[in-house]
């Protein structure tokens, strides 16, 4: 089943520039990232990674089920996406060439009717045709697409609602402290952010420190009635753990990743991840809605693992591998999904413009295939990027759609030592572009008195009383 490999080759300026298969070809056509030159995929030229764009939109889309990029017989991710492939929904696409596909999304999203096709069209797109195409995009021709895309899912709040950007509140602490926690959720809180989730990375794996923060985030939420859902991204075994201890689990987190190998680095594989989240859908705790998974992705994630290596032993680009995670996503009807765009550092996405092509690029790819997308807009430290590239990212996100963006306190994260996004940043995109909070959380906002007339939050206009009550009873 691993398919015959094709040889691509593309005339240039007099040059032949041959490719060895649709893991070579689609390696070089990719946009230039560090991570794909430190896998030694990468296109040696701009000439070459041209020639490679243009052989790669000659390819017909059905060819990527006859040639996986990673062997059907290695891998489950393989497996599973060629099992969970839809004719019916593939077949008005299937007389189509990777750069027909572009061409056509491109006519589609601009009709009245975009967003009913698009979402047609998502169980026959493979994650390997999304990533091509996505390679012969313009960056305003990814946030296009993805504007025109609106996947919606519930919990206790509703996300993906259209005119809506929801929010990650992360109050992550380096010791797990609880009275910093509690700052840290008052904080966001006050700034309209936590309608997607409140979830903490806690410092440590220990069952013990992961159920009490999730009893401290649910009694926090009871409280005060906060429409929202909480989530202690502790390793989904740690959660299933506390689950059959009766502890009080909204959400069940866990990273993902676009290969076996690198889903085994974490731990974990897709019968344990359908257990996750079976076990979270029976608490039934949800009440606008059943999505019970948080998944985490991340480009060069399978490079980090040396779990990338596809057909012939060739090194799959990040790219591809990364929206192969969203096969596995899709598999568990999350309530979230978010790729942590720049968070591994500048060995696989050097600087500022690589970070902000990977985000719209994964936006792009999670929304075609039918995900709630987010994105961590962030950068580590030692990365040729700093707060001005974020802002381009975060406002080209906000008008692509995107449901959900990562928020912390004053955008540095004490905790994972690296640099999000701040809860003023959220109030910027919302107001600048239109954008509202989560339905269910909105009306909780307007309940405290902390809306202006227009319907934003304006914290800084807000009653005496609302803000004693609430820092109060989060001390």
């Amino acid at each position: 089943m691993s398919g015959h490999r094709h040889r691509y080759r593309q005339v240039l300026g007099g040059t032949t520039y041959g490719f060895t298969g649709l893991v070579d070809l689609l390696a070089k056509a990719s946009p230039r990232r560090s991570g794909d030159e430190l896998a030694g995929c990468a296109a040696a030229s701009q000439e070459e990674r041209v020639a490679a764009a243009w052989a790669l939109a000659d390819v017909p889309l059905d060819r990527f089920l006859e040639e996986p990029v990673v062997p059907f017989e290695t891998d489950e991710v393989t497996r599973l996406i060629l099992e969970r492939h839809d004719p019916i929904a593939f077949a008005p696409l299937a007389h189509l060439t990777v750069g027909g596909l572009r061409d056509h999304l491109l006519e589609v999203a601009v009709r009245p009717d975009a967003a009913r096709l698009l979402a047609s069209y998502a169980a026959g797109l493979t994650p390997e045709m999304v990533a091509a195409v996505s390679k012969l995009m313009r960056n305003q021709d990814l946030v296009l697409v993805a504007s025109a895309v609106r996947t919606t899912t519930g919990f206790r709040t509703t996300i993906g609602a259209p005119g809506t950007l929801a929010t990650r509140l992360q109050p992550n602490h380096p010791t797990d402290d609880p009275a910093g926690i509690a700052a840290a959720t008052l904080d966001g809180l006050l700034m309209g952010c936590g309608d997607a989730v409140i979830g903490i990375n806690p410092a440590t794996d220990s069952p013990e420190v992961t159920g009490r923060l999730l009893v401290q985030l649910d009694e926090m939420r009871r409280r005060f009635e906060i429409p929202t859902q909480s989530c202690v991204l502790a390793h989904v075994t740690t959660t299933l753990g506390l689950i059959e201890q009766g502890y009080p689990v909204d959400l069940v987190f866990q990273s993902v990743a676009g290969t076996e190998g690198a889903n085994r680095s974490f731990g974990v594989d897709l019968a344990l991840l359908r257990e996750a989240e079976e076990a979270g859908r029976s608490l039934g705790r949800g009440t606008v809605g059943s999505n019970v998974m948080y998944l985490e992705t991340g480009q060069g994630s399978a490079l980090s693992a040396g779990a990338h290596l596809g057909t012939g032993g060739l090194p799959v680009d990040q790219q591809t591998l990364e929206a192969r995670a969203y096969a596995v996503a899709r598999e568990l009807r999350p309530l979230l999904v978010n790729t942590v765009v720049g968070f591994i550092g500048p060995e696989y996405l050097y600087d500022g413009r690589q970070i902000l092509r990977a985000g719209l690029e994964d936006h792009f790819c999670g929304r075609l295939l039918g995900l709630p997308m987010g994105v961590d807009v962030c950068y580590t430290n030692h990365a040729e990027a700093d707060q001005d590239d974020m802002d381009v990212l975060l406002t080209m996100l906000g008008v692509a759609g995107a449901d959900f963006v990562i928020a912390v306190p004053g955008s540095d994260d004490v905790m994972l030592g690296y640099q999000s996004l701040s809860f003023h940043d959220v109030l910027y995109a919302r107001r600048v572009l239109g954008l509202r909070p989560a339905p269910e959380f909105e009306r909780w906002l307007e309940r405290q008195g902390m809306l202006d007339e227009r319907g934003a939050v304006a914290p800084a206009d807000l009653p005496v009383s609302p803000l004693r009550a609430l820092a109060g009873g989060l001390r």
